[in-house]
């Protein structure tokens, strides 16, 4: 799987497109982007993924991380966002949501 990598300058609905592809195929996608206006497209194009998956019936979740990275032989501080099927999709081996499994697999007391 490949890093998708955002910048300023990247048009929100084709990384969007490219973050519900990569994740419809391997459950899974990594976003790296640097500096403030590459995080703002990166956090436009994960909202705008989420609609996208959510009428597949894919519901994700999002755990951002910094990470290193040399470019031009300086260290640079990236923002990864790591984007993962949540429980409640259908990728996950659960199935249901637990709302649903609040409310139809306990007894009420």
């Amino acid at each position: 799987m490949d890093l998708i990598k955002v910048s300023a300058g990247s048009r929100t609905a084709a990384v969007a497109g490219a973050i519900a592809g990569v994740v419809r195929e391997h459950h899974r996608a990594e976003v790296q982007a640097i500096g403030a206006g590459a995080v703002n497209q990166a956090m436009k194009a994960l909202i705008l993924a989420t609609g996208y998956l959510k009428n597949d019936g894919i519901f994700v979740s999002c755990v951002p991380e910094f990470a290193d990275v040399t470019i031009d032989d300086k260290v640079r501080t990236a923002i990864k966002l790591v984007i993962e099927p949540s429980a409640n999709s259908i990728f996950s081996s659960i199935g249901y949501s637990a709302l649903s499994m609040r409310m139809t697999d306990h007894p009420q007391v």
